[in-house]
């Protein structure tokens, strides 16, 4: 594929890394950017990642074969409205939201159906903004995309191909199936989470124990509830239907747990978690996602001077760069636990191999 010519209006975390795996892995791509933030243009003009900024949806993006719409999804009617101006009549239209039935019905009334296919890069980060970006986050992550009934088979598979040259895996699914997918395996569990970290700190006492002691299970199920208010906020607003049907599923489920659980109900208690352990294992692991995957361990070493210093020379020995590290002290014994996290699998599996071989026990946080 060669000379393609593509356009990113916005320009942040995932139009970012959109545009990097282009420019990476799809030779001779051109990529036309506009973003309300200059600072951003012009670091992905000097760094090579945008060949032209423009000031503007205006005819610059006249010769793009594809379109990106990546600006907050509040910003997108009017983005479409500026778009069909200026797009030539074989552009291909997509967009990178978590959520897919508002912007089928604006293109919808638009009049754009026939140009648009959806699209979900299901991957992300904790930090924002396209100084964050990389080609590498959408790297075998799914890529999901929602084409619309009138969109050309041809369209579909010139786009299947791009994405695959981006080193993502396409999955194309019916945007109302994807926005009741998404709300499952994503938005419902962002919910929970912050559900959770308000009840602890509404129940906490006044010096502060229940956030003193939290650790291990409790801080692994509740990582999302770092993430960004104003973004799930605004999800929560677009995809509220399939959220509040999921939640009244789950708030079932709480009910019957309560119930097993008031009723001392042995046989149905060890199901429910059994159950839910066999699936929870069965689970493919994945670089990326809509909750990142964390290569990280746990290191059980004597709490005295110089064990953490050993733990790390032998890390830095093998070159095996650290992303986080930190002692637990939740027991009632004098030993800790040493938590590492690493940027990827293999430096986590040497770590593992390093460490394991000079008598640590070391367990793969999973």
């Amino acid at each position: 594929m060669s000379h393609l010519t593509c356009g990113f209006i916005g320009l942040g975390l995932i139009g970012g890394s959109i545009a990097r795996a282009l420019k990476e892995n799809v030779p001779h791509t051109k990529i036309i950017a506009y973003d309300i933030n200059r600072e951003a243009l012009s670091l992905a003009r000097k760094e090579a990642v945008v060949d032209m900024a423009a000031d503007a949806v205006d005819g610059s993006f006249s010769e793009c074969d594809y379109i990106f719409l990546c600006a907050p999804v509040k910003k997108n009617d009017g983005n479409l409205a500026a778009v069909k101006k200026v797009m030539k009549k074989d552009c291909l239209l997509t967009d990178a939201g978590s959520v897919k039935t508002g912007i089928h019905q604006a293109v919808h009334e638009a009049g754009l159906d026939e140009c648009f296919i959806g699209g979900h890069p299901m991957a992300g980060s904790e930090r924002v903004g396209f100084l964050n970006s990389k080609a590498a986050l959408l790297e075998n992550a799914y890529y999901i995309l929602t084409p619309t009934s009138s969109v050309s088979a041809e369209k579909l598979d010139r786009y299947r191909t791009l994405v695959t040259g981006m080193r993502a895996i396409p999955l194309i699914l019916d945007y109302r199936k994807h926005d009741y997918i998404t709300a499952a395996i994503s938005h419902l569990p962002h919910v929970i989470a912050a559900s959770l970290v308000n009840l602890v700190r509404e129940s906490d006492s006044e010096d502060g124990i229940m956030k003193m002691v939290a650790a291990g299970g409790f801080k692994d199920i509740t990582r999302i509830a770092s993430s960004q208010a104003g973004m799930w906020q605004q999800i929560c607003l677009a995809n509220g239907e399939n959220i509040s049907s999921l939640l009244s599923d789950y708030i079932n489920e709480l009910t019957n747990f309560r119930s097993f659980i008031d009723n001392k109900a042995e046989e149905e208690l060890y199901s429910r978690f059994e159950n839910a352990r066999i699936y929870r294992d069965s689970f493919i692991n994945a670089s990326s996602g809509p909750i990142k995957r964390s290569f990280g361990i746990s290191v059980e070493i004597p709490d005295r001077s110089g064990a953490l210093a050993h733990i790390v020379t032998l890390l830095a020995q093998k070159g095996l760069n650290i992303k986080n590290i930190g002692i637990t002290h939740n027991r009632e014994s004098d030993d800790g636990v040493l938590k590492v996290e690493f940027y990827d699998e293999n430096a986590m599996m040497s770590a593992v191999t390093v460490l394991s071989g000079s008598a640590y026990a070391v367990h793969v946080r999973s």
